[in-house]
């Protein structure tokens, strides 16, 4: 059953999906992000830009959180009190990495799609059960169309990936 979430966060969450159809057309890992600040102010959005920076580490949470750094920066803001008033939308669960940044900065909550079979901060290994964050997560809000997302980019062929080393007849290809 899909979570229930108010219009303004059905809001939200409609522009991490336009993020991650932007990756899609991108040739990325279809994952769209936004921060919110205080329930009202969209501070930092993103997507996925693995194969256009070749740095395995620029997921669409990292680039906001980064974003987020530079404005607080900025504006001469609290980091870690200005992060603790942040609500994170986000196509698919966030990954093992991203989560425990998430969770140490302690974001107020996650809103997010579909869950991460491969990757997933809670469904592969459930961070929050070896750090108890105070972070609020919901999940499964418009899973089948993040999913569908990743279905459509894992059909093609990912332009950076390494070349198969897959043996045939005895040659490596």
């Amino acid at each position: 059953m899909e979570p229930q979430l108010t219009k303004t966060e059905q809001e939200f969450m409609e522009q991490a999906f336009r993020h991650a159809h932007e990756a899609l057309a991108a040739q990325e890992v279809p994952v769209g992000c936004i921060f919110v600040h205080n329930h009202t102010q969209i501070i930092a959005f993103g997507r996925n830009t693995v194969n256009e920076t070749k740095n395995a580490t620029r997921h669409a949470e990292i680039n906001c959180i980064e974003q987020v750094t530079d404005y607080c920066r900025t504006n001469n803001l609290n980091l870690k009190q200005f992060f603790k008033q942040i609500s994170v939308f986000v196509t698919v669960e966030p990954c093992i990495m991203c989560i425990n940044a998430l969770y140490d900065l302690e974001v107020e909550s996650i809103v997010f799609g579909c869950k991460n079979d491969r990757f997933g901060g809670r469904t592969v290994f459930d961070v929050g059960a070896m750090v108890h964050p105070k972070t609020l997560i919901k999940g499964g809000f418009r899973a089948e169309e993040a999913m569908d997302l990743l279905k459509e980019f894992y059909k093609g062929v990912n332009p950076s990936a390494p070349p198969s080393k897959v043996k045939v007849r005895g040659k490596k290809t």
